[in-house]
């Protein structure tokens, strides 16, 4: 069964490069959304396996949107992995402190990628060559 994912962005382009990337890649992208209420809603109705969610969405916070989802039982059902255009090193406290179960930075964005970290996650650690900062 594919892994069904959720792109949470505040930007419309890097949504449709995303979406289509990750698509080809062989995961099915059930949805999109801009804001954390339109993500909360649409992660409680398409119960997504991984949500994708920004860092910096806006005048929101990825942070924030994070624990709201795990405050809400959607992480139950849901991995969050966090993303930014931004270096991890910058938000290492941050994504430490987080629900989330990895940051991964945009431009290593790939369904292999993902693959990886929700295996690790599952597993409890990951591939030497692996991303980052998985907890």
């Amino acid at each position: 069964m594919a892994l069904r994912c959720l792109i949470v962005d505040d930007n419309d382009r890097f949504l449709e490069v995303a979406r289509g990337l990750l698509e080809r890649e062989g995961i099915v992208v059930v949805g999109v959304a801009s804001t954390c209420a339109d993500a909360l809603r649409r992660a409680g109705e398409l119960r997504p396996d991984v949500t994708l969610v920004d860092i910096g969405l806006g005048e929101e916070s990825g942070f924030d949107l994070a624990r709201q989802l795990a405050r809400a039982g959607c992480e139950e059902r849901s991995r969050v992995i966090l993303i930014s255009a931004y270096a991890e090193k910058d938000f290492v406290d941050m994504i430490a402190a987080s629900p989330a179960v990895a940051f991964l930075p945009k431009s290593c964005l790939s369904g292999r990628a993902i693959s990886e970290i929700l295996g690790a996650a599952g597993a409890g650690s990951l591939p030497a060559d692996g991303p980052s900062a998985q907890r």
